[in-house]
């Protein structure tokens, strides 16, 4: 199977949300801070439920935190 090509700008828009931590978006979107960790490595396509929690906790629409393929637009 291929590298996974659903990516993300998770660990920019933490360090810009006041350096929130790993532990920090955890906590708000219910899962474990190792999730986050395997999400922001690119080791972890997340749920399209979780996606969406991670875009709201963010305060932004699903394309501007996620991306498909390896042409992120930020």
């Amino acid at each position: 199977m291929s590298k996974n090509l659903v990516g993300n700008h998770i660990r920019k828009l933490r360090f810009n949300h006041d350096e929130m931590t790993q532990q920090q978006l955890a906590d708000k979107v219910g899962v474990t801070r190792q999730t986050i960790v395997a999400l922001e490595k690119g080791n972890y396509s997340p749920s399209l439920e979780l996606a969406f929690r991670i875009a709201r906790a963010f305060h932004l629409p699903l394309e501007e935190v996620f991306f498909y393929g390896d042409n992120p637009k930020q």
